[in-house]
């Protein structure tokens, strides 16, 4: 059965976290965030066996048993990394951005056999006959720089068939990337067939470049968009006022991002609206985005994001964000 994408709900819930992103993070507290998600209505969750190594999608199916048994929430995982034993590493310390007792690291795979693999495993992981939507993660120049062309090629001869063959067997709702650039996608689109993207950090207040040739082509292509990382990497749900530290794209912000933060955020405090809201409401005033879906590892974090989905914003303060050019004149906004 095809997915219909508007049904993923605005707000999906982002489960690297709870994969122990930079930090452990123990089960009951992992399990009473999924609750919380739940409780608040979300019904779309996206996971990668990255997050921990398999943890996140582990985790995932141990709470999914007990709280969605009929499998009625909608699930999307990844593939293109397979996850590798490594039966000695220091399960204490950070490994590829997390704190995991998983026995693993990941490796990146795009070919025929390793797609088939990984979809049978996350399957298994997290409890599931099928999978909803299935992405291929971080493919493209942002990851992969001058081994962009090696590894597309790949991805292209087995990867991909693997993907028509999961979609057209019904195994699979949805097909699509999972990066955090948007000119793989566009390339993507020149050579196959997809349904939805997972977009991170590249249509957001700080980034509108996708307005130019994604979004449009999306548009015309029937293609719908999730956003992932709609925070980019945290400053724009801090703000610039407090002591840091103040992430952007995964590094420490360069100045001139915090000048455009500090701006954009006094916009938000003269018409009394947080940050995070605006940032979190622009991207799905776009035809073609139908769910954002910040990471969330707290049930404080759950009802602070629906809070935030949900609050009033002027349709002045976009104006004014326009007019003071910290927002693109043709950006769709909310009404």
């Amino acid at each position: 059965m095809a997915l219909d994408p508007s049904s993923l709900g605005a707000l999906g819930f982002g489960a690297a976290p709870i994969g122990n992103l930079y930090r452990a993070m123990p089960e009951e507290d992992a399990e009473a965030t999924i609750r919380s998600a739940l409780e608040a209505g979300i019904r779309y969750l996206d996971t990668a066996p990255h997050y921990g190594f398999g943890l996140s999608e582990k985790r995932l199916g141990r709470a999914l048993s007990a709280l969605d048994p009929e499998g009625k929430l909608i699930l999307s995982t990844k593939v293109g990394r397979r996850l590798d034993p490594v039966p000695d590493a220091d399960r204490t310390q950070v490994r590829q951005g997390f704190v995991t007792p998983e026995p693993f690291e990941s490796r990146f795979d795009y070919s025929y056999d390793a797609v088939m693999r990984s979809y049978e495993a996350s399957r298994q992981r997290l409890g599931r006959e099928r999978i909803d939507i299935l992405y291929v993660h971080d493919i493209g120049r942002y990851v992969h720089g001058d081994r962009h062309a090696e590894t597309f090629r790949q991805f292209m001869a087995g990867g991909y068939r693997a993907l028509r063959e999961l979609r057209d067997g019904r195994a699979v709702g949805a097909i699509g990337l999972g990066v955090n650039e948007w000119e793989v996608c566009v390339e993507a689109l020149a050579h196959g067939d997809y349904d939805l993207m997972l977009l991170a950090g590249r249509y957001t207040l700080l980034d509108q470049s996708s307005l130019d040739l994604f979004l449009p082509l999306c548009a015309q292509r029937g293609v719908s968009i999730v956003i992932g990382g709609p925070y980019n990497s945290g400053i724009l749900a801090t703000g610039v006022k407090g002591p840091g530290p103040i992430h952007y794209q995964y590094q420490p912000a360069p100045p001139d991002i915090v000048a455009r933060v500090a701006a954009i955020e006094a916009v938000c405090d003269a018409h009394g609206v947080p940050l995070a809201a605006a940032a979190l409401q622009f991207p799905l005033a776009h035809g073609q985005v139908v769910s954002v879906i910040p990471g969330m590892d707290s049930p404080r974090q759950v009802e602070r994001a629906v809070s935030l989905v949900r609050h009033p914003i002027p349709t002045a303060l976009w104006a004014d964000l326009k007019h003071q050019g910290l927002l693109r004149a043709d950006a769709p906004v909310p009404v």
